[in-house]
C-alpha cells in the first residue's frame, strides 16, 4: 500500500497541518470511547465514525480506498487487522481495535486502540498490555536520525519475553498528504529498516500488532481485507501517528481520555 516517493521532510507550517490531523482524529476516537461496549455492533461505531467526521467537515481516510467499504476498521478477538465493521455485537469478554485515520485539509490522522469489553481473560487482558506497552517503549527509543530498525529492535525481544509474537506481514508507514507513504515501517528489524532512518521533518505510524499464539496469519478470501491469527489466539493492536522533530518523537494523536504512558489494563 506505500505509495514509493522521495523521503517527505515537512515544513514547519506542514508539521502544524499534521498535528491540526492528529488532534482531530484523537477527539473522533474520544467521541467513540464511551460507546465501545457490550450490546452495540461494530457497524454502529463505524455509522459514529462517518457522521462525527462529516460533522466536523472532513473525510474518513479508509471509505473506498482500494474499495474498503467502510469509515474505520474494527478487529474483534483473533482478528488482526482491517476488520470490516458489520452487524456484529460486542459481547463481555471481547476485545476489539478500532483504526481511525481522518483526512483533515488534506492531511491524514492515523491511529488505533484495542478496547476490553467488560470482563476479559488473562490471555486478552495479557497480550492487549503487552501491544500498549510495545508502543511506547518503541516511540521512546526514537530519537532524530535514528535507523527505522530500531522500532522493532524494541519490540521483539519485549514481546518475545512475555511469551507474544510479532506479526511481519503489516507495519506501520510513512504518512502526510497520502494514507500509506515510504519509510515502511515494520514493527521487527529487516534489512531495509536497518538502512532507513527517521529525519526531524518526517510523519510516521507506530502500530505494534501483537499475538497470543504464533506470528503467522490468514487473510478473509471473502472480503479481500480482514486478517486474522492463522491459530485463532486472540491479537492486539494500538497505534500513533508520530512526528520526528530535532528533539525527538512528537506523539500527534494523544487523546485526552484515553490510556496514556504507563496504563494498566
Amino acid at each position: 500500500m506505500l505509495k514509493k516517493q522521495k523521503r517527505l521532510i515537512l515544513t514547519e507550517a506542514q508539521r502544524d497541518a499534521m498535528r491540526k490531523a492528529g488532534r482531530v482524529n484523537a477527539q473522533l476516537l474520544d467521541f467513540v470511547r464511551p460507546h465501545v461496549k457490550a450490546g452495540i455492533t461494530t457497524g454502529q461505531i463505524d455509522r459514529m465514525v462517518y457522521e462525527w467526521t462529516h460533522d466536523h467537515g472532513h473525510k474518513p481516510a479508509t471509505l473506498g480506498y482500494q474499495n474498503y467499504p467502510k469509515s474505520c476498521c474494527t478487529s474483534v478477538n483473533e482478528v488482526i487487522c482491517h476488520g470490516i465493521p458489520d452487524d456484529y455485537v460486542l459481547q463481555d469478554g471481547d476485545i476489539v481495535n478500532v483504526d481511525i485515520t481522518t483526512i483533515v485539509d488534506g492531511w491524514h490522522g492515523d491511529q488505533s486502540e484495542t478496547f476490553l469489553i467488560g470482563e476479559v481473560d488473562e490471555e486478552k487482558r495479557s497480550v492487549t498490555q503487552c501491544a500498549f506497552d510495545c508502543l511506547y517503549l518503541a516511540i521512546e527509543a526514537l530519537v532524530p536520525g535514528c535507523r527505522v530498525a530500531l522500532i522493532g529492535e524494541t519490540i521483539v525481544p519485549e514481546a518475545h519475553r512475555r511469551g507474544f509474537t510479532v506479526v511481519r506481514e503489516y507495519v506501520g508507514h510513512g504518512l502526510g498528504r497520502q494514507f500509506h507513504l515510504d519509510p515502511s515501517i515494520p514493527h521487527f528489524p529487516n534489512r531495509q529498516s536497518r538502512i532507513d532512518r527517521l529525519h526531524p521533518g518526517m510523519c510516521f505510524t507506530v502500530e505494534p500488532m501483537i499475538n497470543a499464539g504464533s506470528r503467522y496469519t490468514k487473510s478473509d478470501k471473502t472480503d479481500g481485507w480482514t486478517v486474522r491469527t492463522k491459530d485463532g489466539k486472540p491479537s492486539a493492536q494500538f497505534e500513533h501517528s508520530i512526528l520526528m522533530t530535532e528533539d525527538g518523537p512528537e506523539i500527534l494523536t494523544l487523546t485526552e481520555d484515553g490510556p496514556r504512558r504507563g496504563h494498566r489494563f
